[in-house]
């Protein structure tokens, strides 16, 4: 999807204070969400973030919620990028968008760190947990976000919503999905009363750390933000650190993490509980199943949008789509060995 800069320097004259003529727009690749540009001005680097083109999936792409819930994050303890200006006029350039500040850091799309010195590596885990307690510490009214999702059983509604838009999506039948789905909606978790925010979409790859150490200083792709359990974005983390290792999983599954300096599953989850306040999470697996479940829905949207056409990187769009069988697979087997 191309970009018109003549129209995003106009609208952005008018929209945000001492905002430098566009020369050039450089899109991010892998993003199968949001296509995201970084826009360059001279000196001045802003990031643009727009909904992608064609039929959209009612609720999907909000790009309104994101750039309404990192405004609220800002100068919090959830480090978020400046938001500048939203335009929800599509007239401007075909959809809605939003600027948002350039955050200069480095991102990961390998958990295993590769790139980092071993002895290191554990310390940007601990900060993730550390930045995940963080989101789960928001007071929602003081932020203005008490508004922001309905209240109640935040699992029943996410499986409702994610089983309506995996069948919106379907291009073949797959037998795992259709049992995870039925084992989920048999087996949803009861409401024990936790309610905070929920990013959604919780991962290394969505996290922006310092230029050189281990500090997060920028969560991204908000996407699929509401409020909801806290526990549905802890066992996220778990999830995917289940999956293959490569470009594709962006796992840890089969690595000896103490031999490489990073975390295990459980100390992340202590690390978690001991910043929250918890003595443990009982009951995790149906947690990391239903994540399983989301990953496997959202990943057949990928796919589909691939082959409609629509999607930001068509050709990872349907290399990801392969995945969904084994993430159905995956939060089967997560419900299997649940105590």
């Amino acid at each position: 999807m191309s970009l018109d800069l003549a129209a995003v320097s106009a609208w952005m004259a008018k929209a945000v204070p001492g905002a430098k003529p566009i020369e050039k727009a450089e899109k991010i690749q892998g993003g199968q969400s949001n296509p995201t540009y970084v826009l360059h001005a001279g000196d001045t680097r802003y990031v643009l973030r727009r909904k992608p083109g064609g039929v959209l999936l009612k609720s999907a792409h909000a790009v309104e919620r994101e750039f309404r819930v990192q405004s609220s994050l800002f100068d919090t303890d959830v480090p978020v990028p400046r938001m500048l200006a939203l335009c929800e006029d599509e007239g401007v350039i075909g959809s809605a968008f939003y600027i948002m500040a350039h955050v200069e850091g480095r991102s990961f799309d390998d958990p295993r760190l590769p790139d980092v010195p071993r002895a290191n590596r554990y310390q940007y885990f601990k900060n993730m947990a550390r930045v995940l307690a963080s989101i789960y510490k928001i007071d929602i009214d003081a932020v203005g976000l008490s508004d922001y999702g309905p209240r109640g059983n935040y699992f029943r509604r996410q499986i409702d919503r994610w089983s309506k838009q995996y069948r919106a999506s379907e291009t073949e039948a797959i037998p795992a999905m259709d049992r995870l789905i039925a084992t989920l909606d048999r087996e949803c978790p009861e409401d024990d009363g936790q309610v905070s925010l929920v990013h959604g979409d919780f991962r290394i790859d969505n996290l922006l750390f310092a230029p050189e150490g281990p500090d997060v200083i920028a969560v991204l792709d908000w996407e699929l933000s509401t409020l909801g359990h806290p526990y549905a974005d802890l066992a996220a983390v778990i999830m995917q650190w289940q999956m293959p290792v490569g470009e594709t999983g962006r796992g840890l599954a089969g690595v000896d993490r103490a031999a490489e300096g990073l975390m295990s599953d459980q100390d992340f989850l202590d690390e978690y509980c001991r910043l929250t306040g918890q003595d443990g999470i009982m009951d995790f697996g149906v947690h990391v199943a239903f994540c399983f479940f989301r990953m496997a829905a959202i990943l057949q949207g990928v796919k589909r949008r691939a082959l409609d056409g629509n999607a930001s990187d068509p050709e990872r769009g349907l290399k990801l789509g392969e995945l969904v069988p084994r993430y159905a697979e995956a939060g089967l087997e997560a419900l299997d060995v649940r105590s």
